[in-house]
């Protein structure tokens, strides 16, 4: 099992996510078990990146540290000379809530649930949907604007750490721009309603308006903290404008502004985190798959996806309040909402189905017939990720009630 791999990797030091050299370095990055060449392997050096090329071969000038990572690999690699080593893993992860990472029964259960299923890694909240950071973070910002009222990560590279050692890909779940800590302390950042107050959602929260650079800066510290904590991956949430009409930002409320905003924000955000040899992903609303329009919130499959490693998007079947062509009641057809919704987002970013990794359904309905999502429900989207071949998929319960249901 790669999970047994990565655990064994770990524990006996075998190998390394950054290596030294001085000096202008050839090499080959090739895939640990067959031997053959890994094509856009990401060398990193500081704050550049550089790609391998077909035969996964790379010659670039370095006097520090480089970092490896691929697509449907880890980070961790062995090397044998000028040859670098990358072991393939499909992260299979359960979301935490902050507080259920750092509670013992839930995340108890949770590690249960990787020692005894497919399953090998987590999620885990650290900038909450409410703008809270779970961790104390040496950025002054959130301290100034009331985000740290919830410390519950006392030592977080620690808590990494452990979980590394028990073989888990971790993931760090970062909401962008939703956050009424920063909008209530900076109010000329935040999306305002036609009447140029303040925009509240539906749970009475603010969001930054994502044209605001300034809070770009915000959002970066926090998620550069995250990799440095040792997160093998940085999870961008609510990278979006609010799906709300007649809004105003600091830019004319079009399509064309709200994707370039969104894709310059994931450059920004992706140079940022080169230096720490990080994967990145961004959450996207299952309908993008569709949607060749912005869906008014700036995002689309083209506008994203170059910017970032993965793409996730949320394929709830019951967030398909329409179906989808042929399929009208989507939690009678779970596989397929799933199947033909990644079909359909490869087509229009080509790539490889590697380059996502969706979430999937583990809560009960609350738009259609109110079912359970057990066993046959989860195992039918669960089989349509592996059918598409995508880089694992995630579980999300709100609760983080989770079972052995479907896996």
């Amino acid at each position: 099992m790669l999970n047994t791999n990565l655990r064994k990797t770990v524990a006996f030091l075998l190998a390394s996510t950054v290596l030294s050299f001085g000096g202008t370095i050839s090499g080959v990055v090739l895939d640990k078990k067959s031997s053959k060449p890994i094509p856009s392997a990401i060398i990193t050096v500081d704050d550049k990146e550089y790609r391998t090329d077909e035969k996964g071969a790379f010659s670039l000038f370095a006097t520090k540290e480089i970092g490896v990572r691929a697509i449907g690999y880890g980070r961790i690699f062995s090397k044998d000379g000028g040859t670098i080593y990358l072991e393939s893993i499909r992260p299979k992860a359960l979301y935490l809530s902050s507080y259920g990472a750092t509670s013992s029964k839930i995340l108890g259960n949770a590690k249960r649930l990787i020692r005894t299923t497919q399953l090998n890694a987590l999620v885990i909240d650290i900038k909450m949907d409410r703008g809270q950071i779970a961790f104390k973070t040496s950025d002054s910002t959130a301290g100034s604007i009331g985000a740290q009222k919830s410390i519950l990560f006392r030592d977080l590279p620690g808590f990494i750490d452990g979980l590394k050692k028990e073989g888990i890909y971790t993931i760090a779940r970062i909401v962008c721009f939703k956050d009424t800590p920063y909008v209530a302390a900076h109010p000329q950042s935040g999306v305002k309603r036609s009447d140029g107050k303040l925009f509240k959602d539906n749970e009475g929260l603010y969001w930054i308006d994502p044209s605001q650079k300034e809070a770009w800066k915000y959002i970066a510290a926090i998620a550069k903290e995250s990799a440095k904590a040792g997160f093998d991956e940085i999870q961008l949430d609510y990278v979006r404008f609010p799906d709300r009409k007649g809004l105003r930002f600091a830019v004319d409320n079009t399509p064309s502004n709200r994707t370039q905003i969104i894709g310059k924000f994931l450059g920004y955000m992706r140079s940022q985190l080169t230096p720490y040899n990080v994967f990145i992903a961004a959450d996207i609303f299952g309908y993008v798959s569709w949607n060749e329009s912005d869906l008014g919130i700036g995002q689309t499959i083209g506008a994203v996806a170059k910017h970032v490693d993965y793409l996730s998007p949320m394929l709830y079947p019951s967030g398909y309040h329409v179906g989808i062509p042929g399929y009208r009641n989507p939690v009678k057809a779970n596989y397929e909402i799933v199947k033909l919704s990644l079909d359909s987002a490869l087509k229009k970013s080509g790539g490889s189905p590697l380059a996502y990794r969706p979430w999937l359904q583990s809560f009960r309905d609350y738009a259609f017939d109110r079912r359970q999502y057990g066993s046959r429900e989860i195992g039918a989207q669960i089989k349509a990720s592996d059918d598409f071949g995508s880089d694992g998929w995630m579980l999300w319960n709100p609760r983080n009630s989770y079972s052995a249901d479907g896996l």
